[in-house]
């Protein structure tokens, strides 16, 4: 008897795609080939948000190793959150991305 409150198997590739877009450049797969979703959009862009600020880091020499263990953690809390199938909204980059419809 099959369970009724397993995912489908697109519920599941969206969940992983969307996973993928916190993996530093992997963001730009689901971003450029995934846009008829909003769950894999949503965290696509920020994922890209991440990248951008991981790669811009080395400006700030001395903040770096705290901007890239931040970076990594919310990459990790973004992963386990769209493998859940939630949206999650990182702070400040998250509703900074929303007021500028990014």
């Amino acid at each position: 008897m099959p369970k009724t409150n397993a995912p489908s198997p697109q519920d599941e590739q969206e969940r992983y795609a969307a996973s993928l877009s916190y993996i530093w450049i992997l963001c730009l797969y689901p971003l450029l080939f995934k846009r008829k979703s909003a769950f894999i959009q949503f965290h696509a862009k920020q994922g890209l948000a991440l990248f951008v600020i991981e790669s811009v880091s080395f400006v700030f020499f001395f903040l770096m190793p705290i901007i890239i263990i931040l970076c990594i953690i919310f990459s990790l809390i973004g992963i386990k959150a769209s493998l859940e199938g939630k949206y999650w909204t990182m702070p400040l980059i998250g509703e900074w991305l929303k007021k500028t419809k990014i």
